[in-house]
C-alpha cells in the first residue's frame, strides 16, 4: 500500500505548473495523475524529438527531461506544503532504445525526504514498467535548507 500524498493541494497545483513551463509544454509532457506518491508523466512520440533519424528514437535528452520532472512532481506528492526545489544531481541508466512511434511514459517515487534533501527513482516505459527503457536517480535540494542560511545568527 502506498501513502496518500503529504498535502493533495500541493500535488495538484506543482504537478500542473511543472507540465505547463516553456520546457516541459514545448516536449509535450502530460502528467496522467498520481497513484499514492508516485506520479506518471507521459510524452507522445514525435518527429521533432527524434535524435536518430536514421532509427526514429527519441533523443535521449528528451527522456532525461521526463525523468527529472517527473521525480520532480515525486517530491511535491510529500511535501506538507508549497517549496522551492531544484535539481542537485540526476543520473540515468539507458537500458534499451525508445520504439518509434511509441508514448513513453514515466513514474517516480521519492523514498525518502529529509530535511534539507529529497531523494528519488524512476522508470521510463512504453507500456508496462516492468519491461524499462530507463532508470534513473536523483536528488532534489529543498527550500528549507537554505532557511539557516539566511537566518541572522543569534547572539
Amino acid at each position: 500500500m502506498t501513502a496518500s500524498p503529504a498535502n493533495p493541494q500541493v500535488l495538484e497545483t506543482m504537478s500542473k505548473l511543472f507540465v505547463s513551463l516553456p520546457h516541459c509544454a514545448t516536449l509535450g509532457f502530460q502528467y496522467l495523475g498520481t497513484e499514492g506518491r508516485r506520479p506518471v508523466l507521459k510524452v507522445e512520440w514525435r518527429e521533432d524529438l527524434v535524435g536518430n533519424p536514421a532509427s526514429g528514437t527519441i533523443h535521449g535528452g528528451v527522456i532525461t527531461s521526463l525523468v527529472d520532472t517527473t521525480s520532480a512532481v515525486s517530491v511535491t506528492a510529500c511535501l506538507p506544503d508549497f517549496e522551492t526545489i531544484a535539481t542537485l544531481d540526476l543520473r540515468i541508466d539507458y537500458l534499451t532504445a525508445a520504439t518509434p512511434g511509441k508514448a513513453i511514459h514515466c513514474r517516480a517515487e521519492c523514498y525518502r525526504l529529509a530535511s534539507q534533501i529529497a531523494f528519488t527513482r524512476a522508470v521510463c516505459y512504453h507500456d508496462d514498467p516492468a519491461d524499462p527503457i530507463a532508470h534513473g536517480v536523483a536528488t532534489f535540494m529543498r527550500e528549507s535548507s537554505r532557511a539557516s542560511m539566511l537566518q541572522e545568527p543569534k547572539p
